[in-house]
């Protein structure tokens, strides 16, 4: 099934474009991310980014509620959303009109704009599309119980990561129910949705609904009158 960047993602809606022109696969781009941030910090323009301690850049139209923590390397976006009790814990990348919310943990992750991840969740080592949604309690486990490094699971085919940590990769409008555990190493397609208080793992095709690991079905379009 698909799962390459180009597959997954529309590169025109983040920052990270160019970086992400030079790997195929998402999870290859993991390594690089805290560096990656560094060097697009260096360059953003202080009339538009605040830059308010080390390693953190803040566009000066994003809001920023109290009680949250962000740290560094780190970049938020224009009029992107940090609400109460935040803990972004470094090396994020997090795109315009994001939406990171009450209680939701971020730590190695690109978002691309317009991603809400708005109510209790934990995105670590992933990376998220364009209008890519999290339902509350959603979230992404990044390292193996048996600790051993990840493989993606893609209908018979593996694919070796290298890496313990790595989480999930949602590509643009992917919607994850509430309450899902999506395994390390789940892809889910472009436009495809997730049932809440699912467990996810392997690759999910792209406009599909994830009922459960037996029942994947494709979306239908309805005619247009």
């Amino acid at each position: 099934m698909k799962c390459t960047i180009n597959d997954l993602y529309d590169l025109s809606h983040t920052m990270a474009a160019d970086y992400l022109k030079g790997f195929t696969y998402p999870w290859e781009a993991l390594e690089g991310i805290k560096e990656l941030i560094l060097s697009l910090g260096a360059g953003l323009s202080l009339d538009e980014y605040d830059h308010p301690k080390e390693d953190v850049w803040i566009a000066k139209d994003a809001v920023i509620f109290p009680n949250n923590y962000i740290g560094g390397p780190c970049i938020i976006g224009h009029k992107t959303e940090v609400r109460p009790g935040a803990f972004v814990r470094g090396s994020a990348l997090v795109g315009d009109n994001c939406v990171v919310g009450n209680s939701t943990e971020l730590k190695n992750v690109i978002l691309f704009d317009n991603v809400q991840v708005p109510h209790y969740n934990y995105v670590g080592d992933s990376i998220l599309g364009f209008k890519a949604h999290m339902g509350a309690g959603s979230i992404t486990s990044n390292v193996k119980a048996d600790k051993k490094l990840v493989v993606i699971h893609n209908q018979g085919e593996e694919l070796e990561t290298g890496r313990k940590k790595v989480g999930a990769m949602l590509g643009d409008g992917a919607d994850i129910g509430c309450n899902s555990v999506l395994n390390p190493g789940t892809v889910v397609g472009r436009g495809s949705n997730v049932y809440p208080v699912s467990c996810v793992r392997g690759v999910i095709p792209e406009n599909s609904i994830y009922k459960e690991a037996s029942k994947i079905v494709v979306k239908t379009l309805t005619p247009s009158a």
